[in-house]
């Protein structure tokens, strides 16, 4: 059986035989679909959970480990016991950095801003340290229908902790048809540019842009310079 959102199920058909069973839910019902799916599986039913990158961000591998948790079921591999295996996949914030060049090549932060399980204060509190503290900012659920003001304040936060002209990479769409990437400075961000399907990548101090790419260096040159080689592990 293969269990995931609509739309995830509709990309893997290619895939698919037309003897497996799908089970499909809207965007929200994470919970409802972890619990089908353990249900399913507890029968003895091999059932494949289906994420849109790597099912351990933001995704659907910690929701099942938590029901799994919260009704004390057996893990491993013997008898009697459920055997979940998390299968690793291309994180959205990989695929959108490989369009834009090198931005993540430093220390970085992942932050989604929706707050349908986390609070907003909470958000920003902590977009506030990551500016603050120089990461590379990743922002995941930048802009939806139902929230399509919190990024307008997410960039006047930022811009108090960064440079107005600070990159900002834009990659949406990703494996997707439409794919498309762009570089543009924080001041000049337009947030109704942006949706769910985009993915930002705020650059720090050290950002900077290259005939197009958008490169954070990770401090090679500036220690040992160009030419010079490099001795000794981290």
């Amino acid at each position: 059986m293969v269990m995931g959102y609509k739309l995830y199920i509709d990309q893997a058909e290619p895939w698919l035989s037309p003897l497996v069973k799908r089970f499909s839910t809207n965007m929200t019902e994470e919970t409802q679909r972890g619990e089908e799916a353990l249900e399913e599986a507890m029968k003895g039913s091999k059932v494949a959970l289906v994420s849109g990158g790597d099912p351990g961000i933001y995704a659907m591998a910690g929701v099942v480990y938590e029901l799994a948790a919260g009704k004390k079921i057996p893990l491993g591999p013997g008898k009697d016991q459920l055997l979940i295996r998390v299968i690793p996949g291309t994180p959205a914030l990989v695929a959108a950095a490989s369009l834009l060049g090198a931005p993540i090549t430093h220390d970085f932060a992942t932050i989604s801003l929706s707050d349908r399980l986390t609070d907003w204060e909470l958000i920003l509190k902590r977009l506030d340290a990551a500016s603050q503290a120089d990461f590379v900012i990743v922002i995941y659920n930048p802009r939806s229908h139902g929230r399509d003001w919190q990024l307008g304040e997410v960039k006047e936060l930022l811009l108090k902790n960064l440079k107005g002209e600070t990159p900002v990479g834009l990659a949406t769409r990703l494996g997707r048809h439409g794919e498309a990437s762009k570089i543009v400075s924080l001041k000049d961000l337009n947030p109704e540019e942006v949706d769910m399907q985009t993915i930002l990548i705020v650059g720090n101090s050290t950002t900077f842009i290259y005939e197009g790419s958008m490169i954070t260096p990770r401090g090679y040159l500036k220690k040992y310079g160009p030419g010079k080689r490099f001795e000794g592990g981290e």
